[in-house]
């Protein structure tokens, strides 16, 4: 081979060494340009441009008429939000689409016109940017002044497209809809035949004072079926069954059994039946991402042994040392992991490494990062000896949570004592006098422990910079509280300025100390286990957390679309006369006037499952057919994805 041959050889082992590192496919172009482009592309200022492009896209519904820049959602207090002029938006939105299609084509040239036409994303990519671009013509054709914009709910896909682990996780929940789809069938033969039943039970009658069930909760089908609906969230228990149960108790007979074969027995079998389809999701996942990692290290060493200085052996390829410290020293990789392998290669005496000797060094990426903390300073002195066997020691970290926990109690016993007394009645004294303590314990705390630890080692601890830092904000804020307000006295009141006063952000800030019980944790076995599940659950569910986003988004752009100006003002009569219609107990009503018509629709709880009542209520004053939208997102959010969350935590 020529030298350039064995310098594209490096540069591909560089780029099949990356490819290792970021669990990337090792199926792409690698000529000397298409390499060139590779690493131009995968670099941190490429994906993090690409990464802030989604943020702004997705960011720009807040902006977008109807603009979310107002402090409060109540349209009886809000002013009137501020709507960019036409073209602004859009001008940013072509920026974005213009970054896109920068992206997929860059995409599609590095893997290559053959695989591009197997790759069902790119496809999408494509066509999910040609949608957008005719939508954002037609919208500066109209002024802007168009109702629908189908691109909107085209914003997620962007981010959905752009994270692996993302589409690896919507794989493997579009291979779960089957047996999903089997159990919300019966779920849904299950509310048909009880609503049947309802509606023969609970049937109109002659004397219309019997007929309160009839009236409230079964009238008609819709209504029957949204009653049963809204009952198997449990939402509107127990007050759908009272008037029936008034009149009779044995009707409580008929709400128990759908209750208990909705809830306690259709709901859970979706449950298991999503656990036992994603069991051994994340192993698998997990795998899947060590195979990708094993194969481009193999590849790598595969295009060592081709340079001209590896010996010819047929029995057996080698790679020199000297062509692997080559690829290390331009390879983008951790630092931490570059020394451990630099190291192992100057422990190893040999001149040639093998496949397997070559595989086991690369071994240092699968490991995690063991933090040591730098040694504490070594005192002469024995006088400071014992000081810093005495703060050094944990029961000096133990006193410190005892004396957070007292000053909890403190600022507790103080804002109950004062919870119903007039701001003018209020005597401050006391609860300045004991932040005038605890601060100046705090100080205390933390020059002591950085005289027995020293500052390097003190700040190597997260807790300790925590700490610290509280304690340098609570002493500037105390020492500013003392130089407007002076020093407390009995009768002392600092006015209220602004927002907050300066003595209010003392009392906000000082219960942040509550952090200082975390420290325990790592003491106690059980709560040691739980946390790091918590925390292991964190990092390997943030693609089914962005997934979740996505969902999110779609939904609420969607029912802005739909729902936008459908709901009005309580000084509109009629829809006080359709709410009383609708609602009859007192306290749904309550429910309904004083919630329902000031939440924005980019407001979707998943955990409101009252609210859900409520919107699903007064949707009957636009169009019972808008019950989908809500039916859908109840079961996309509330029953599919809590149940698949329970199933990854169980995982």
């Amino acid at each position: 081979g020529t030298e350039a041959d064995n310098d594209l050889y490096i540069n591909q082992a560089i780029v099949f060494i990356e490819d290792a590192i970021q669990y990337r496919s090792i199926n792409h172009r690698v000529d000397s340009r298409s390499l060139w482009l590779y690493r131009w592309y995968y670099s941190r200022t490429c994906q993090w441009i690409l990464s802030l492009t989604i943020t702004i896209i997705l960011a720009l519904a807040f902006f977008e008429k109807p603009s979310s820049l107002t402090v409060t959602s109540d349209v009886r207090y809000r002013h009137p939000a501020w709507n960019p002029p036409c073209g602004l938006t859009e001008s940013i939105e072509l920026l974005c689409f213009l970054v896109f299609i920068i992206d997929v084509s860059v995409k599609s040239y590095l893997i290559g016109w053959e695989e591009f036409w197997k790759n069902k994303w790119l496809m999408a990519y494509i066509l999910t940017l040609i949608v957008s671009l005719t939508d954002w013509v037609v919208s500066l054709s109209f002024f802007c002044t168009e109702v629908v914009r189908v691109r909107r709910i085209l914003r997620p896909f962007f981010l959905l497209q752009n994270s692996s682990m993302m589409k690896k996780t919507l794989k493997s929940i579009n291979s779960t809809l089957p047996e999903m789809a089997s159990v919300v069938l019966l779920l849904a033969v299950h509310l048909s035949l009880f609503t049947m039943f309802a509606m023969l039970l609970f049937a109109r009658t002659k004397d219309g004072q019997q007929d309160k069930e009839w009236v409230g909760y079964f009238r008609n089908l819709p209504d029957s079926l949204t009653s049963l609906l809204v009952l198997l969230t449990t939402a509107n228990n127990p007050d759908v069954m009272i008037p029936a149960y008034s009149k009779n108790r044995a009707y409580s007979i008929f709400f128990i059994l759908f209750t208990v074969l909705g809830n306690l027995f259709l709901m859970n079998l979706l449950t298991a039946i999503i656990y036992n389809q994603f069991r051994g999701y994340l192993l698998k996942s997990v795998q899947s991402s060590l195979f990708r990692r094993r194969l481009g290290i193999r590849a790598a060493f595969e295009v060592l042994s081709s340079l001209r200085e590896a010996p010819a052996n047929a029995q057996q390829s080698y790679v020199s040392t000297g062509a692997l410290i080559r690829v290390l020293q331009k390879a983008e990789m951790d630092s931490r992991c570059k020394q451990a392998i630099m190291r192992s290669l100057k422990m190893c005496s040999c001149d040639q490494l093998s496949a397997a000797q070559f595989q086991k060094l690369f071994e240092e990426l699968d490991k995690d990062a063991i933090k040591q903390h730098p040694p504490s300073p070594e005192y002469q002195s024995h006088f400071m000896q014992k000081i810093q066997f005495a703060f050094g020691h944990p029961y000096f970290g133990y006193l410190g949570n005892i004396v957070a926990l007292a000053n909890i109690i403190s600022i507790c016993v103080v804002l109950v004592m004062d919870a119903d007394k007039q701001p003018s009645e209020r005597d401050d004294f006391f609860l300045g006098a004991i932040n005038c303590f605890f601060i100046l314990y705090y100080l205390l705390e933390m020059l002591l422990k950085i005289l027995a630890m020293g500052l390097k080692r003190y700040l190597s601890y997260p807790s300790n910079r925590f700490d610290g830092l509280l304690t340098v904000i609570l002493l500037i804020l105390e020492i500013a509280t003392f130089a407007a307000y002076g020093i407390p006295h009995p009768g002392w009141r600092p006015e209220f300025m602004g927002l907050l006063s300066l003595w209010d952000m003392v009392r906000l800030v000082n219960m942040l100390i509550v952090f200082r019980f975390l420290r325990i944790i790592p003491n106690m076995k059980f709560m040691a286990l739980v946390v790091t599940t918590l925390l292991d659950l964190v990092k390997n569910l943030r693609a089914f957390a962005g997934i979740l986003v996505v969902v999110f988004y779609a939904f609420a752009i969607t029912g802005i679309m739909l729902f936008k100006g459908a709901v009005v003002p309580l000084g509109n009569i009629r829809l006080f006369f359709v709410a009383d219609h609708l609602l009859h107990e007192e306290n749904s009503r309550t429910v309904f006037q004083g919630k329902m018509w000031f939440h924005v629709w980019l407001s979707l709880d998943t955990s409101r499952l009252r609210l859900f009542t409520v919107y699903l209520l007064s949707v009957n004053l636009i169009c019972r057919w808008a019950k989908i939208y809500f039916v859908a997102w109840w079961l996309i959010s509330s029953v599919i994805w809590v149940n698949l969350f329970v199933a990854l935590l169980l995982e």
